[in-house]
C-alpha cells in the first residue's frame, strides 16, 4: 500500500502541471462558448468582436506566467507593424508561445495566426479556441492568406518532431523543411527568429527510443507525454527580423534563418540557435534555471 502510494504520488508530480495546462485549455474554450451564446455571437472568430474575451483569455494566462515562469518578453520591437513569418523553436509543451501569444495581445492588442500540426485540429473540444485564437493549418494558402491580410504567422519548422525528440541540447530538429521560406518569399515578407529560454527545463520528454520514434513516423501521433512543469524562469526573446531579398532563393534563405547573417551584433552567427547560444545553458540545467527566478540582474 506505500508503495502504490509512493508511486502514484511520484506520477502525479511529475504529470499534474501538464495535465493543468490542458485543463485550462480547455476551460478557456468552454468560456469562449458561453461568451458566443451569452452575446449570440455570429461574427468570423478573428474579428474585433471577440476583443474582450481575448483580452480575458489573454490576461488570465499572462497571470499563470508571470507566477509560475516569472515569463519575461524581451525583442517586441524587433516585430516589424505589418506581416511577417515568426519561426521559433518548439518545446515538448510550447506553453512559452501561448504566454508569447497573450503578452502580445495585451501590449499591442495584436493577433499572431499559429500555424498547427494536423493533429491539433482533431482534438475534441478545442474548436472554437483555435478559430477565435488563430490556429491555422500549415498549407501554403492559409499561410499566404494571413499574410497578405497582414497578420503576423509563427511556425516552428521542427513541429511535434522537434517537441517529442529535441532535448537538453536543445538542437534543432528542421529537416528539409523549407515551406516557411518559400512563403516568405512569395508574400514578400521578413522572418523573425524566436526563442524562450529554459523551455526544456520546465518540460521535458522521457529519452527517445526506437519504438517511440518508430510510432511517431509512421502515425504522426505524438504518443510519447511530457512531464515536469516545474516554475523555472523563462524568457522569450524575439531576434532581428530577415528582411525580404528579391534576390535570394529559398536555399539561402533557409540557410539565413538556420545559419543567418541578422541577428543583434552577431553577423555571422545563426539566427535562432544564435538565439539559444546566446540565453541559453547547454546542457540545459534545472537547478539554475530555477535560481534564475531570483536573478534580478537579467531583468
Amino acid at each position: 500500500l506505500i508503495i502504490g502510494s509512493l508511486t502514484i504520488s511520484a506520477i502525479l508530480v511529475f504529470f499534474i502541471v501538464p495535465l493543468t495546462i490542458i485543463f485550462f485549455i480547455y476551460l478557456s474554450n468552454i468560456l469562449l462558448c458561453i461568451y458566443q451564446r451569452n452575446n449570440e455571437l455570429k461574427a468570423h472568430p478573428l474579428s474585433d468582436v471577440w476583443n474582450n474575451v481575448r483580452k480575458m483569455i489573454a490576461s488570465f494566462w499572462d497571470i499563470y506566467a508571470r507566477i509560475w515562469h516569472g515569463y519575461e518578453l524581451h525583442g517586441v520591437e524587433n516585430l516589424p507593424e505589418g506581416p511577417g513569418i515568426l519561426v521559433y523553436y518548439h518545446g515538448a509543451i510550447p506553453i512559452d508561445y501561448l504566454y508569447f501569444l497573450s503578452r502580445l495581445f495585451l501590449w499591442k492588442k495584436r493577433l499572431c495566426l499559429s500555424v498547427a500540426d494536423h493533429f491539433v485540429f482533431r482534438l475534441p473540444g478545442l474548436k472554437l479556441l483555435l478559430a477565435v485564437t488563430g490556429v491555422i493549418p500549415g498549407t501554403r494558402e492559409a499561410c499566404l492568406v494571413a499574410l497578405r491580410n497582414g497578420y503576423l504567422v509563427s511556425i516552428s519548422p521542427g513541429g511535434v518532431r522537434e517537441a517529442l525528440f529535441s532535448d537538453e541540447s536543445y538542437q534543432l530538429m528542421w529537416g528539409n523543411r523549407k515551406g516557411f521560406a518559400q512563403v516568405a518569399l512569395e508574400a514578400k515578407v521578413p522572418i523573425i527568429p524566436m526563442y524562450t529560454q529554459n523551455v526544456r527545463e520546465g518540460y521535458r520528454m522521457f529519452k527517445e527510443r526506437r519504438f517511440f520514434r518508430q510510432l511517431y513516423e509512421s502515425t504522426r501521433l505524438p504518443f510519447t507525454p511530457p512531464y515536469g512543469g516545474l516554475p523555472v524562469k523563462f524568457r522569450t526573446y524575439i531576434g532581428k527580423p530577415i528582411p525580404y531579398d528579391p534576390n535570394i532563393t529559398t536555399e539561402e534563405l533557409v540557410e539565413k534563418v538556420c545559419k543567418g547573417k541578422f541577428l543583434f551584433s552577431f553577423q555571422t552567427k545563426t539566427a535562432v540557435q544564435a538565439l539559444i547560444s546566446k540565453h541559453q545553458t547547454i546542457p540545459g540545467n534545472i537547478w539554475k534555471a530555477l535560481l534564475e527566478r531570483f536573478d534580478k540582474r537579467r531583468k
